[in-house]
């Protein structure tokens, strides 16, 4: 599956859905981001199940606001609606890969369970 540009205007209704979506932060000038973009493109590619998605940070300046994204590229990992990464970085391949499956392994109850409890 091929990336999914994400803006204001479908953030959450991508982001919000059942299912893992892996949000990537960046920018035209951002070499690093350039240099990681083909990486990404290639786990789309492995991973049909997965969303992935970008947001253009000069464009979409309200959502790195919103996240307060400060160093870019930066990837989150979002699943049934919960952020449950985010961090600062090109990833090599197998990082991404091995975050791909910590998020896959993850036990939402659980977490849903400890937000519940962290915010209290």
């Amino acid at each position: 599956m091929a990336t999914v540009e994400l803006t204001t205007a479908n953030f959450d209704q991508v982001t919000e859905s059942d299912g893992i979506v892996l949000v990537d932060f960046w920018a035209e000038w951002c070499g690093p981001c350039k240099r990681f973009a083909p990486v990404y493109e290639r786990s789309s590619d492995k991973h049909p199940e997965i969303t992935f998605g970008k947001v253009d940070t000069e464009a979409q300046q309200s959502l790195a606001a919103k996240f307060d994204i400060r160093s870019i590229p930066t990837i989150m990992a979002i699943r049934d609606g919960v952020i449950v990464f985010a961090q600062p970085g090109a990833l090599p391949e197998s990082a991404l890969e091995n975050l791909i499956e910590q998020v896959q392994a993850l036990d939402m109850d659980d977490v849903r369970k400890k937000l519940a409890e962290h915010n209290h």
